[in-house]
């Protein structure tokens, strides 16, 4: 599985409903977290989008199309997919301390 993030200004939010709308690119797993719940300065979004390549590429050509959003850098999208990861990790530890 392929991934990509996009950097979407609170502004452009409703512009992800698009990449929903699409039939390929709705098939994906699609996650979307502000900058603060990942511990980062701003107040952009990020929207993750994991599955086919395909499928990445048509949610990257809507968001191009309707200027809702940046793919952000292989790097900066690895640090940023860390984050998610960890947090993630972090909700399941917390799950797991309420029902042991």
């Amino acid at each position: 599985m392929v991934y990509a993030i996009f950097r979407i200004e609170p502004s452009n939010a409703a512009k992800i409903n698009d990449v929903l709308k699409d039939e390929l690119a709705n098939r994906q797993s699609v996650l979307t977290r502000d900058a603060g719940s990942l511990g980062m300065d701003g107040n952009a979004l990020y929207f993750k989008v994991e599955g086919s390549e395909q499928g990445v590429e048509r949610a990257a050509e809507i968001l191009k199309e309707n200027g809702g959003g940046v793919k952000m850098p292989e790097s900066e999208a690895a640090a940023i997919n860390r984050k998610i990861i960890e947090e993630e990790e972090n909700a399941a530890d917390g799950m797991g301390m309420i029902f042991g």
